[in-house]
């Protein structure tokens, strides 16, 4: 897990940065969109909601923007029809991929992920291909120095979290995504300061990339990260911290 506690840090920089670009709002717009289309503008009665109206305002995006999405999602706004759609490849040596898209024309944006693929040496696959390899959990980095192993185990563990492992500089904590807010919280209410928090994709086995492949790889995703319809991209690949971070 430690690759893909990296990697889980560096995407939260990625974040920050993206948002004072404005490219990240478009991500969560459609987010926000989509989760009250789902399951309605209640907040506590609709956890995916929920968790993407924390994100936006994570990234400081404005309460009229995200206002605006939600009621485009319940229809008291005119907005775009979007549709999700799961797509599932592998990239180099066989690295599971999953890429989770919000689209208004499919077409456009099968053709762009299957280009993306093929550009960077992977290739799209079936349904139901790669998505048994990853199980959705809430993930959760703490700096070692934000508490001992002791006090944050016992927090987290009271507040309802699967498990807590220890990596070399950080705390990684699991979830189950109905119990993610409720750890987070639990966690603001003692101080503890989180490194980066998201509902994500856990693989259950990763495939260890040297050199160019994890280069490769990593530029994949990357790629497809960039493309403003896709909302999320999962790996199972551990690729070495001085790759990750660009050195």
């Amino acid at each position: 897990m430690s690759g893909h506690s990296k990697w889980a840090g560096i995407k939260h920089k990625k974040a920050a940065q993206d948002a004072k670009r404005g490219k990240i709002f478009s991500k969560i717009s459609k987010e926000l969109t989509m989760a009250a289309r789902s399951g309605g503008k209640d907040l506590s009665a609709n956890a995916r909601l929920r968790v993407a109206v924390n994100k936006a305002r994570s990234v400081n995006m404005p309460a009229d923007n995200i206002d605006r999405a939600i009621k485009k999602g319940t229809g008291e706004l005119p907005g775009v029809s979007y549709e999700e759609i799961l797509y599932e490849g592998y990239g180099p040596k066989g690295v599971a991929i999953m890429v989770e898209v919000v689209t208004d024309n499919k077409n456009r944006a099968t053709a762009e992920v299957r280009n993306t693929f093929t550009k960077k040496g992977g290739n799209l696959a079936g349904t139901g291909s790669v998505n048994w390899i990853f199980t959705k959990k809430g993930y959760i980095l703490i700096k070692k120095d934000a508490a001992d192993e002791d006090s944050i185990m016992a927090i987290v563990l009271d507040a309802g979290a699967d498990d807590m492992k220890t990596e070399e500089d950080v705390y990684e904590v699991t979830t189950s995504p109905a119990d993610f807010e409720k750890v987070k919280e639990a966690l603001a209410g003692k101080g503890i300061a989180v490194e980066s928090a998201e509902i994500t994709m856990i693989p259950s086995s990763t495939v260890r990339l040297e050199g160019q492949d994890a280069r490769q790889a990593l530029g994949l995703v990357e790629l497809l990260e960039d493309y403003d319809d896709v909302q999320n991209v999962y790996a199972n690949f551990d690729i070495p911290d001085e790759i990750l971070e660009g050195e």
